[in-house]
């Protein structure tokens, strides 16, 4: 039943331990996401209890609190979006620290809400890194996900595409290309429009600029996106 609240935090943070795997930290760490405060609990152990737990507003926002990073991406998949703050958001932007949960806060939670547009403007003037690699994780997640988006939308994002890839930081220059590869892939009129901007870019004088053009324009161009564009006609 939706609002009554079964776990406690003294319950759940019991159930995410017995789940940790420290001996999976230090493969995480090759992938440049940060092991601190962090106990090892994967994606599917993550879902499971977060399927177990249940929606629960006040319980995400203790989970958050806690400052473990795996209790982070728990709360951001059993929030419930519909009692999301702009307050929320900043703080919980401030507190990202990790890529990877920065992504899965996107996708759990911050895509689901109407306020996601104008975060995605905000966070992309941002200097602080993981506010402004939100940002376009956030944007990537919403070319990906949000099926009744009006073209003009994405259209209305390649200045901000276009400002991330000027971006030295290898975080944000990867999220950039997510963003703008998801875009290229939604329709044959955003895949034209997405080739464009990633021509554009390839024009700027900046190294990372030059590679997210080139993976762009490789996955845009690639005759598997042609087929699956193909297919939506």
């Amino acid at each position: 039943m939706e609002g009554f609240y079964l776990f406690s935090i003294e319950e759940v943070l019991p159930k995410l331990r017995a789940f940790a795997r420290p001996d999976q930290l230090e493969g995480m760490a090759r992938y440049g996401i940060n092991i601190k405060n962090r106990i090892g609990v994967s994606i599917p152990e993550l879902r499971k209890l977060a399927k177990e737990v249940g929606k629960n507003h006040e319980l995400a926002l203790e989970l958050w609190k806690t400052g473990i990073a795996d209790a982070r991406i728990l709360a951001s998949m059993i929030d419930d979006f519909s009692q999301l703050t702009e307050t929320q958001m900043e703080v919980w932007v401030k507190d990202i620290d990790s890529w990877d949960v920065g992504d899965q806060v996107c996708m759990n939670l911050f895509e689901k809400t109407p306020l996601a547009w104008k975060k995605i403007d905000e966070w992309s003037r941002r200097e602080e890194e993981y506010i402004k690699r939100t940002a376009y994780g956030l944007l990537a997640c919403l070319a990906w996900h949000d099926k009744k988006a009006e073209n003009q939308k994405f259209l209305e994002m390649l200045p901000i595409i276009g400002r991330g890839a000027l971006d030295e930081r290898n975080s944000i220059k990867k999220a950039v290309s997510w963003a703008l590869r998801n875009i290229g892939k939604r329709n044959f009129k955003l895949n034209e429009a997405a080739l464009a901007e990633a021509r554009r870019i390839r024009l700027l004088d900046s190294k990372n600029a030059r590679w997210i053009a080139s993976e762009v324009i490789r996955e845009l161009e690639s005759e598997s996106v042609k087929n699956r564009l193909n297919k939506k006609k």
